[in-house]
């Protein structure tokens, strides 16, 4: 079954290379959708595929990057708007 979750990642997850990582990974794992920094210095991100590999990305994003230290994930459902891989979007 299909999953899609927003996630909003809070820490110091920005100049550690969180986006990269969460690309990398999440095309590792086959899902769609998107990461992108924000101005307040979170990452946020939306995963849709296999709800056991949505839930596994959600896991990662605690850990990140060896040089992250994240203090929180909050995960939210979202609709679907048809994204067609994992890219990294510019800051919002």
């Amino acid at each position: 079954m299909s999953k899609i979750l927003h996630a909003a990642i809070t820490g110091r997850v920005q100049g550690v290379g969180y986006r990269a990582w969460t690309l990398r990974r999440a095309q590792e794992l086959g899902l769609q959708g998107w990461v992108r920094n924000r101005r307040d210095g979170s990452v946020e991100a939306v995963f849709k595929g296999d709800e056991d590999k949505v839930v596994q990305m959600l896991g990662d994003c605690w850990r990140g990057p060896r040089s992250a230290v994240v203090s929180e994930v909050v995960a939210t459902a979202v609709p679907d708007e048809h994204w067609p891989d994992f890219s990294v979007r510019p800051t919002a």
